[in-house]
């Protein structure tokens, strides 16, 4: 039985002239992109509607973390405190997500200075509260953790303002998410006495922060997303790039080429009458042996490192910082080059880095412009900045990166007070003791103690525009009061 495939109303369909071709061309199939085009739109508006209306409806709390003082931990302890928070993740079915709007709630972790008082903060949905407390006093028993208002209150979102100028962005990664940065074991050696043989990073910080003066203030925010552990396939991947193996991901086009495959050996006799005989050739693969034995020592390490990144638990993750200041007070060379500067211990050459986003997405404020409305876009991303810090959007900017639990630990951690010396870190007064059994008992002095809120807090440091502080009397102490409270 012979096949007969007639091209003729193919060739008549291209011989026609090119007006009419198109035409013809948009008539039977170019309303398919068109339609699909405008159903993706539809299906995108909705999605962010749900999903605003449900962030809407959760509840947040930001949370003042105060560790006593004379810290000797290292930033391990704050590995597991990221490493209990990932018990946040979730998973969202099809009604969930396309209906009811739910997607993955996420931390921001920050480091605020203001006028040089320097304080941390987790904000956290109030779901999560609890989940916070037990990761902070599971690691500092004797921590202090208190709900605070919001240090962002009061400041201008839209630019130019009369009083006050920002300057802010996000950093990124230099390379892939998959290669590690520097990390805090790395600042470790055997030299010195013990308790100085860890070179807390995170003292550049800390005196960048206390040396700001009246009317600065400077922002660190590091937004912490649970997610999956499907990241580390994309580790296993670049290792086989690296070392020369097949990878085993296919892509849609791959896809595409197997179903091709499998279709014309089905059909192998028609292909046969239609085309010829076609001679079906095997590609043997011969794999290299000992891989490893010939890679270069940057190669060798990079794989090992990747290994072990991939090995612990990660987050997506984004980093912004914002510096606002009354403008007869600004300094952005200052806190600037200082920001950049504390990111860059963090560095390696060989693997990853970080470096400011300066990119055209308006990530980051820039301070000039030599093209044509140039200050209209600086204002522009200026209110972009501030906008998403305050709101805390994982969304704004670029899309997050990932980091594991011992990266996340290295650049942002309570410092070791051996290392780090900054005067006005705020720290809870000191750890508590059990009362001597002979001590007198007096409930009346007890209840009073207790109404005035246990904590020691000068109310004149936080001072905010407008007059509003961060611990202002609607301040709440949400846990209970130690067991261990002093009795008189």
């Amino acid at each position: 039985m012979d096949i007969v495939i007639d091209l003729q109303p193919v060739t008549d369909f291209l011989n026609l002239p090119i007006d009419q071709l198109l035409l013809t061309s948009l008539y039977y199939v170019g309303w398919i992109p068109l339609a699909a085009t405008f159903i993706w739109g539809v299906i995108q508006v909705w999605l962010r509607y749900i999903r605003l209306a449900y962030g809407a409806s959760e509840n947040t709390v930001l949370l003042a973390i105060d560790i006593p003082r004379g810290n000797a931990q290292t930033p391990k302890a704050v590995e597991n405190i990221f490493s209990y928070l990932a018990g946040a993740h979730s998973t969202h079915d099809l009604y969930e997500k396309w209906w009811l709007g739910m997607w993955q709630l996420y931390f921001s972790f920050e480091i605020v200075s203001i006028e040089g008082y320097i304080q941390f903060l987790i904000w956290t949905p109030e779901k999560y509260r609890y989940l916070v407390d037990a990761a902070i006093y599971s690691q500092y028993p004797d921590a202090e953790i208190t709900e605070v208002n919001d240090y962002t209150e009061g400041f201008p979102v839209h630019f130019p303002d009369d009083q006050y100028d920002i300057f802010g962005g996000e950093f990124k990664l230099v390379e892939d998410s998959v290669y590690p940065i520097k990390t805090y074991k790395y600042f470790e050696h055997l030299m010195g006495e013990p308790e100085t043989q860890y070179k807390d990073p995170m003292a550049t910080l800390m005196d960048l922060m206390s040396s700001l003066k009246r009317g600065e203030q400077l922002w660190y925010q590091i937004l912490v997303i649970p997610i999956s552990s499907d990241w580390s396939m994309a580790g296993d991947e670049e290792v086989k790039r690296i070392i020369g193996e097949k990878s085993g991901k296919k892509n849609w086009i791959d896809n595409i080429a197997d179903w091709l495959i499998n279709l014309m050996g089905q059909f192998s006799e028609m292909i046969y009458q239609l085309w010829g005989d076609i001679e079906e050739k095997k590609k043997e693969e011969k794999e290299a042996q000992f891989r490893m034995m010939n890679l270069k020592p940057r190669q060798k390490k990079q794989v090992e490192e990747i290994q072990e990144k991939v090995g612990k638990l990660g987050f997506g993750v984004k980093i912004r910082y914002v510096y606002v200041a009354r403008k007869e007070a600004i300094n952005k060379n200052k806190v600037t080059y200082g920001l950049v500067g504390y990111m860059k211990q963090f560095n390696f050459n060989d693997l990853n880095s970080y470096k400011p986003d300066i990119g055209d997405r308006g990530t980051v404020t820039k301070v000039k412009y030599d093209r044509l409305f140039g200050q209209l876009r600086v204002n522009y991303r200026k209110t972009k900045v501030m906008l998403a810090y305050k709101y805390r959007s994982d969304v704004r900017g670029r899309a997050p990166h990932i980091l594991n639990t011992e990266e996340l630990a290295s650049i942002w951690h309570f410092p070791a007070e051996a290392s780090v010396k900054a005067p006005l870190i705020q720290k809870a007064p000191g750890r508590k003791a059990e009362p001597p059994s002979s001590l007198p008992v007096i409930k009346e002095n007890v209840a009073k103690e207790l109404a005035g809120g246990g904590r020691l807090i000068s109310e004149g440091i936080f001072n905010l525009a407008g007059g509003a502080s961060l611990r202002g009397p609607e301040t709440k102490v949400k846990h209970e009061p130690p067991g261990n409270l002093p009795v008189v």
